[in-house]
């Protein structure tokens, strides 16, 4: 998630328990999600649906809070 952003994350994950809860949850969802589209865990797809929009609103949550993180830091 957000590769280009690796050192922002990366002092983010230790310095916003916020941030690196978000990125934890967004990992899980992302793991959780290709097991499923894979065939190696059933999950509906409706239940599939709603965990692809809550991995995409902590993407948008963490991009936020990283692209907030370099504006601090550029001042």
């Amino acid at each position: 998630m957000l590769h280009e952003y690796r050192e922002e994350i990366t002092a983010l994950k230790t310095s916003d328990a916020h941030f690196a809860k978000i990125f934890e949850k967004h990992n899980e969802l992302d793991e959780k999600i290709m097991e499923a589209e894979s065939g190696r865990n059933y999950i509906d797809e409706f239940e599939l649906d709603r965990m692809k929009k809550e991995k995409l609103r902590l993407k948008d949550e963490a991009y936020a809070i990283v692209l907030e993180y370099r504006k601090s830091k550029k001042q």
